[in-house]
């Protein structure tokens, strides 16, 4: 009997597969190492080199492993890539979920913990988001997402499978230590990218606009650490072991960090000062992104433990600074 992670060698993924090691689970990863890394995946846990779009190869794990819950992580998940190249993200996206919950059906494995996205939501009408607000993607990423969670809604109708959709923004930090952390190639996301410059990979971070409608002018932001987000995972999991139907939610910290604030926090976390330069705005980036938890505190029972955002950041300093090539070193 074991969980399994597909996806379980990338940076949301890898921090679950700790978390579940440390809670005594047995777990087996399933990665085609695309974007993930092998000295990722904790050494307790089976890795199983393979892509979720191989029926042949997912029947085999799921029955052969005894598998009695799967977390999903394994998707494409760059915005911008999405937009130049859409057929990527429907082959990878949707249609290794189509093929993954056709061999769970067949396979008897009836509940799926999925990583999905708060991009469902394209432009919020409304801050906080909440679960039932209007789910308009403006990006092919999130539109993927949303076909994926509607996919695995009419998968319980017809089979039964139950399923947990757990909707975020930004991921951040890195396990107690440093010990493994955020390695993507491209790098894309805030934190990584200021952090290049106190390593001196980069001599300034852009900052695209500064006048937008926050109170320093510049694009807010939800960030929530890893290893929190790793929690929320096995909560979902546990809610469906429990015979609960299937649900969505949101995942955040309680409150939004604008771009300004993550640079002086940054700077804080890294002991240098970071430079950065003014650039215009990018199309599409709403001034304020922010989740509403709350549900997902009522009914999981889950509380973010890591809500200062300089200790977010030294975390992800921490790996970054030990790991100057990523898992390279």
């Amino acid at each position: 009997m074991a969980v399994l992670v597909c996806g379980g060698a990338g940076y949301i993924g890898s921090h679950c597969v700790r978390e579940l090691i440390a809670r005594g689970e047995k777990v087996v990863v399933v990665d085609n190492l695309q974007t993930g890394h092998k000295a990722a995946v904790h050494n307790e846990a089976t890795l199983i080199v393979g892509d979720i779009r191989d029926y042949g190869f997912m029947l085999k794990v799921l029955k052969e492993q005894e598998i009695t819950e799967v977390i999903h992580f394994a998707a494409n998940s760059l915005v911008g890539e999405s937009m130049t190249d859409p057929l990527k993200y429907y082959d990878n996206n949707v249609y290794g979920t189509m093929v993954l919950l056709k061999a769970m059906t067949d396979a008897k494995v009836g509940r799926i913990v999925f990583s999905s996205t708060a991009a469902v939501y394209g432009e919020p009408k409304r801050v906080p988001i909440r679960e039932e607000d209007d789910t308009e993607p403006t990006n092919t990423y999130g539109e993927t997402k949303l076909a994926m969670e509607k996919m695995m809604k009419w998968t319980d109708k017809a089979y039964g499978v139950k399923f947990a959709a757990l909707r975020y923004f930004n991921v951040a930090g890195a396990a107690e230590k440093g010990v493994i952390g955020e390695d993507h190639s491209p790098e894309t996301h805030l934190i990584p990218l200021v952090l290049q410059v106190p390593l001196g990979k980069r001599d300034r971070i852009m900052v695209y606009g500064d006048d937008y409608p926050t109170e320093d002018g510049t694009c807010i932001r939800d960030y929530i650490h890893v290893d929190d987000l790793a929690d929320a995972h096995i909560r979902a999991v546990e809610y469906l072991r429990e015979g609960n139907d299937s649900n969505v939610f949101n995942l955040g910290n309680g409150k939004g960090f604008s771009v300004n604030e993550i640079i002086d926090a940054a700077e804080k976390a890294a002991g240098q000062s970071i430079r950065k330069e003014i650039a215009p705005r990018r199309a599409g980036d709403p001034a304020v992104l922010v989740a509403s938890s709350e549900k997902a505190k009522k009914v999981l029972g889950w509380e973010p433990k890591h809500t200062d955002i300089v200790g977010i950041i030294a975390s992800a300093w921490e790996f970054h600074r030990t790991h100057r090539n990523g898992f390279e070193n």
